[in-house]
């Protein structure tokens, strides 16, 4: 069996910034837990660091509090939902099936870890005052509801959803239902069956957000491509 060389090079340390970066991903993590357990008013930031086993000045050389360490927490889950509604949202399809992906992860996920961080969004988000979390988690939201407001956007400039109403009226059409809902999944704690919960969401929210008279704009449009198809395969000059 070879031995290793008493000559052998020792180990190189990790850089001490990617040591940092590591240090910052695990309080991030316990940090989700922790918040999600307890709620942010019950969470502290000495269970975060009695769970890692490092001290609580750990935990204070990358984060300067609690606050700042939940909003973090909170930001990150948010880019998590909207990375996964960016990369999966059905652009080719027509706006309705877009929105149903739209609807159905945001329940998925805001669901995923329980109804903790969700129960922590819903009640601190309306939190004002100088140590509350709702200024700090605003941003987030807007961030958040951007993909929904281009999906709008874009069934507007299509036809297919209606232009007489303001698109932040259309998005809290879409959104209140489903923080109703969420609210309810919190305070019941009770699983969502989320496929069912998503098509009785879209038969009443869609009709209420499809333009007038899209319906049969679209079938006249697929009168069209039908006929022109029929002209191509005959010969006719298209």
């Amino acid at each position: 069996m070879n031995r290793p060389s008493a000559l052998a090079a020792p180990r190189r340390r990790a850089p001490a910034s990617a040591k940092s970066e590591q240090r910052v991903r695990d309080i991030l993590r316990v940090g989700r837990e922790v918040f999600s357990e307890r709620g942010y008013e019950h969470a502290t930031t000495t269970e975060i660091a009695q769970r890692l086993g490092i001290s609580e000045a750990t935990v204070f050389t990358y984060f300067r509090g609690k606050r700042e360490l939940c909003t973090r927490v909170v930001g990150d889950w948010y880019d998590e939902i909207i990375a996964a509604i960016e990369a999966g949202l059905p652009r080719e399809r027509d706006t309705r099936a877009q929105l149903e992906f739209f609807v159905q992860t945001h329940l998925r996920l805001f669901l995923t870890q329980g109804t903790g961080l969700c129960a922590l969004v819903l009640s601190e988000g309306r939190s004002k005052g100088q140590e509350a979390l709702g200024d700090a988690f605003a941003p987030l939201q807007r961030r958040y509801t951007a993909p929904l407001m281009d999906l709008l956007a874009r069934g507007q400039a299509s036809g297919e959803i209606r232009r007489d109403v303001p698109l932040r009226l259309l998005r809290t059409l879409v959104l209140g239902p489903m923080e109703h809902l969420l609210w309810e999944a919190v305070l019941q704690q009770r699983p969502v069956d989320v496929d069912e919960t998503v098509r009785g969401l879209l038969a009443v929210l869609y009709p209420a957000l499809q333009a007038p008279q899209a319906e049969l704009a679209a079938l006249r449009r697929l009168r069209g491509d039908v006929e022109h198809a029929l002209r191509v395969a005959d010969g006719a000059p298209s």
